[in-house]
């Protein structure tokens, strides 16, 4: 039996956190992202650094979508009602 960490939101698309796994991957992901932006902003001031923030911000978001895809109790679809 699967485990799901996510349920489909109740408005609009997509998943949100209903699980501590779930609340730790999506904060994970979040302060990832802060301490790499705050990094590079400290350290680094070229175009470069700021190339490397975007991407790796990129990766990480697209990251966290498949994890919460594939972790979602149901299907992913808009819902208005």
């Amino acid at each position: 039996m699967a485990e799901y960490w996510f349920k489909p939101k109740r408005y609009g698309y997509g998943a949100m956190p209903v699980t501590w796994q779930g609340w730790v991957v999506t904060l994970g992901t979040v302060l990832a992202m802060v301490a790499v932006s705050l990094y590079l902003r400290l350290t680094a001031k070229s175009l470069w650094a700021l190339a490397a923030l975007l991407i790796f911000d990129a990766v990480a978001v697209s990251a966290l979508v498949i994890i919460s895809h594939r972790k979602t109790e149901g299907e992913w679809r808009w819902r208005d009602r």
